[in-house]
């Protein structure tokens, strides 16, 4: 299993339904793609960060579903602009040690696929963690 994290800092001096919507975007992430497992999207309680979600996935295969998804892709191209920081995270049960670049290759082929996403992640002011890669 693969639980795939996100945490994020919105921009100063959004509009409350800007981000209801995005919030809502972020839900049907977790609804509308087959390979999600389970998922919880809410307020992040901790320091730096407004909002996360976590998506659990099946294994890499999902992974790949889920990073191509209209879903996903819609709700990356909405709310990256709102973004001031953004981090995300993945945590796995599989001892495979080559994981972790196999979640870079997925993460380095996603934005080669849509590279209007890879301009919008580039532009972020703060970007962490496992979809942090270059193309």
């Amino acid at each position: 299993m693969i639980y795939h994290g996100n945490r994020i800092a919105l921009r100063d001096g959004l509009p409350a339904d800007v981000v209801q919507r995005a919030l809502t975007l972020m839900q049907t992430v977790g609804t509308a793609i087959p390979a999600v497992r389970s998922f919880v999207v809410g307020i992040d309680v901790g320091a730096d960060y407004d909002f996360g979600a976590v998506f659990v996935l099946p294994d890499l295969d999902g992974y790949r579903e889920y990073l191509n998804h209209p879903a996903h892709l819609a709700v990356e191209r909405d709310g990256l602009p709102l973004m001031a920081k953004f981090e995300a995270f993945d945590i796995t049960d599989d001892d495979d040690a080559d994981f972790p670049a196999k979640v870079a290759d997925l993460q380095k082929r996603h934005l080669e696929a849509h590279p209007d996403l890879a301009a919008l992640m580039a532009a972020l002011p703060t970007h962490l963690g496992s979809s942090a890669t270059t193309t």
